[in-house]
């Protein structure tokens, strides 16, 4: 899957980049027709501890799916869209094996 990572107002360095990459590969055991993704990194401006802030875009045929997570780091943040993407992509598999 074609994962793109957008860092916003900030330089991303290349561990969390890969961090990225791998976690978003194994979505793919779920549902196998993703065909990308794009994962938007954000710090916000805030006095608030967790103002690390991750988007994930994820473009499947016939639909679009959006996560929104922030955290105090990006790798929870990351972490915990993948698991809200991972039910997203059963459920998605689960209706269309219903119509088949």
């Amino acid at each position: 899957m074609k994962v793109n990572v957008h860092a916003v107002n900030f330089a991303v360095d290349g561990k969390l980049v890969g961090y990225v990459q791998e976690r978003m590969d194994k979505l793919e055991k779920y549902y196998d027709k993703v065909v990308s993704s794009d994962v938007y990194l954000k710090v916000e401006k805030t006095s608030d501890k967790e103002n690390k802030v991750v988007e994930v875009k994820m473009n499947v045929p016939g639909d679009d799916f959006m996560v929104k997570k922030q955290c105090k780091t990006f790798e929870e943040a990351i972490e915990l869209s993948a698991v809200s993407l991972e039910r997203l992509l059963v459920k998605r598999k689960e209706k269309l094996r219903t119509h088949i």
